[in-house]
């Protein structure tokens, strides 16, 4: 079973309102690569969402749920002098 932005919404509607969901995947294969990024309204639904689902099993998985962190250099290369 292929998960759908819209199941994820589903699971974490109830916590607050969803901004946006995304599912990364392989771009050789297409295949969901077994994480993905969420966005909520607010703070308050953030950590109501990761205090629900951290740990929880949903859909046959279990999640680990976290904020995420922000790159710290995205240049992906080798540094420029």
């Amino acid at each position: 079973m292929r998960i759908r932005d819209e199941d994820l919404t589903t699971a974490c509607v109830a916590h607050g309102t969803v901004k946006s969901v995304h599912l990364p995947t392989d771009r050789e294969t297409d295949r969901m690569r077994g994480f993905a990024f969420m966005e909520m309204s607010t703070e308050s639904g953030e950590a109501a969402a990761i205090e629900a689902l951290d740990g929880a099993e949903w859909m046959g998985h279990d999640l680990k749920v976290n904020k995420a962190k922000p790159l710290e250099n995205c240049s992906g290369g080798r540094k420029s002098w």
